[in-house]
């Protein structure tokens, strides 16, 4: 996923034709990074991802729609400088380890803060799309762990 996002980074600001870091203000297309599917090593199921901003020196984060279809969903994972998720349609789960699965819908507005071992993803009967919102911190913008098991992502 990591080398994925870095190219469609790559593919965003060239199509834009101005360095990442530009003093100006700067409009990213719709459609102008192809979609790419989600990496197997770090997402279980049909996703989708769309980068929509690459980082810059002003802004470090990057920002892409996910789309997951039914049951699709993160592997466990973390954000070194936390991650913030805007549900644009349908239905998922987001859950911290140890804890029970939040249900989160179009219009939701989540805040995982930096480290907090989590996944997130569709319910198992509906899609689920997000805008997700990733700060960087010395370069990296999450630490992926195991899949999501099957009997996890059932589990209330």
């Amino acid at each position: 996923m990591k080398n994925t996002l870095i190219a469609a980074t790559m593919t965003a600001a060239a199509l834009v034709g101005e360095p990442a870091n530009a003093q100006e203000i700067q409009v990213f297309p719709s459609g102008s990074s192809p979609s790419v599917i989600a990496d197997p090593k770090n997402f279980s199921g049909q996703v989708v991802v769309d980068l929509l901003t690459p980082p810059s020196v002003e802004t470090p984060a990057s920002s892409g729609l996910v789309t997951f279809a039914p049951r699709a969903r993160t592997a466990w994972h973390s954000h070194p400088a936390g991650q913030m998720l805007f549900v644009t349609a349908g239905k998922g789960w987001v859950q911290r380890e140890g804890q029970a699965r939040q249900e989160i819908t179009s219009g939701d507005v989540v805040w995982i803060p930096a480290g907090i071992k989590h996944w997130h993803g569709a319910t198992d009967t509906n899609g689920m799309s997000h805008v997700a919102i990733t700060y960087i911190r010395d370069g990296k913008n999450a630490d992926w762990m195991e899949l999501v098991s099957d009997q996890e992502y059932g589990a209330r």
